[in-house]
């Protein structure tokens, strides 16, 4: 009996994808496909880099909020390739489309909103090769492993254009959250290969996109910013690629996001910024470096600020504690492999199992790091706007006056700075 409940249960969607008898996992269901993320203010990315065109449709979206298509493209603008010499050089506006969701004057409707950006420039020759034979690290060969089928030209979904539907997303996101709490989510190039910033020569709490912007490797401090770029070119001049760490902060985030066990805040962060192309390594807070540290040395003492805020005197926490957050700043950091795909010969085999040697052909990034930067922006932003609209829906329903004895109404002095109260009043 239990198989027969367990067909009722599920949704039509975990039966799709099921393998044909004699492949690895044969019969086995698969729980969606992977193109979607968040649960209330949730994205779906579609499209393939050769194809006609890439893009998003986000739902949940809530009605009455001020946008604009300049607002996207402007984001869109700061992925896109062609940027500068340190980027690939595909020549792609990524001029974004708005086609539903949006009243003409700039206002969400609070129904799905579909946004698409037409390809242009493919040069789907470049790939020829790729048909043939595996490029070493890259995403190929699983693919054939796992559909038996792919987009060979330009990569298909495994392309970082496919981050164009999330970094639109990402910018209602950003807008919502701005909007709704005056939160602000900030990325920045950290470190590329062994060239990082100094500890402490930036601060998370007022880093600006000016900071970002004013040098083409996106990093915020300049004497590091220019060693990036020699480091860079002494690689691309190579037919080589790099890799590094993008750092991320979410400033004045309200306290109360995030749930605890398997909903922690940082672990919807890690999915969401894991999920990127060539990510490789997450982090939050202190990180890695904190497991050197004894828990005298590792601990953020609480103390009451001269508003008479409960607030942290440090914030190795990186403004999440018990998967909750704190209302301290959010800092993350996303560490990305370099560039697969790179003009030195390399061992490889066919689709066929036959041992052969490849360059790598078509226009590509010798590091990720600069159009990074807004990706994880944009995961970022979807991912704490999702968490905002899910703590209203539990937290904010009830009134506790209505709700609680009296004993249990004497509210708790506030946690974090002035923009993070976990509920905003009702009067404001």
């Amino acid at each position: 009996m239990w198989h027969r409940l367990l067909l009722l249960l599920l949704p039509a969607a975990a039966f799709t994808g099921i393998r044909p008898s004699g492949r690895r996992g044969a019969g086995a269901l698969r729980m969606g496909v992977g193109n979607s993320f968040g649960r209330i203010f949730r994205i779906s990315t579609w499209g393939e880099s050769h194809g006609g065109g890439v893009g998003v449709t986000l739902d949940g979206v809530p009605p009455r909020l001020p946008i604009t298509r300049e607002e996207v493209q402007f984001e869109l603008d700061r992925r896109r390739p062609g940027q500068s010499r340190l980027t690939t050089p595909r020549n792609e506006s990524d001029s974004v489309e708005i086609l539903s969701g949006v009243s003409p004057d700039g206002y969400t409707l609070g129904t799905p909103i579909g946004m698409l950006v037409r390809n242009r420039d493919q040069r789907s020759q470049d790939y020829d090769t790729n048909a043939v034979a595996y490029r070493p690290s890259h995403a190929d060969a699983a693919y054939d492993a796992k559909y038996g089928i792919r987009a060979v030209a330009g990569g298909g979904r495994s392309s970082a254009r496919e981050t164009i539907g999330r970094v639109a997303g990402g910018a209602v996101a950003k807008k919502l959250l701005a909007v709704a709490r005056g939160t602000r989510v900030l990325a920045y190039v950290h470190a590329v290969g062994d060239v990082s910033i100094p500890e402490g020569a930036v601060d998370h709490e007022a880093v600006t996109l000016d900071d970002v912007e004013a040098c083409m490797t996106r990093c915020p401090h300049p004497p590091t910013a220019e060693a990036m770029i020699d480091r860079i070119d002494e690689v691309r001049k190579s037919g080589n690629s790099i890799g590094g760490v993008v750092e991320c902060v979410v400033q004045d985030v309200p306290a109360g996001l995030g749930a605890p066990v398997f909903e922690k805040l940082e672990a919807e962060l890690a999915k969401a910024c894991m999920s990127l192309p060539a990510a490789k390594g997450f982090e939050v807070g202190s990180g890695f470096e904190g497991t050197k540290l004894t828990g005298i040395e590792h601990n953020d003492p609480f103390y009451i600020d001269e508003d008479g805020r409960t607030r942290t005197r440090t914030n190795r926490s990186g403004g999440i504690q018990g998967g909750i957050s704190n209302g301290e700043t959010i800092v993350v950091r996303v560490a990305f492999k370099p560039t697969s795909t790179i003009g030195r010969v390399q061992d490889t085999v066919t689709r066929e199992g036959e041992e052969v040697e490849m360059r790598g052909k078509g226009r590509h990034d010798p590091c990720v790091l600069p159009r990074a930067a807004p990706m994880v922006e944009a995961m970022v932003a979807l991912t704490v706007a999702d968490a905002l609209m899910a703590d209203h829906a539990q937290c904010g329903l009830l009134a506790p006056e209505a709700t609680v004895k009296p004993e249990h109404q004497a509210k708790i002095n506030p946690l974090g700075g002035p923009n993070a109260d976990p509920k905003p009043d009702a009067d404001s």
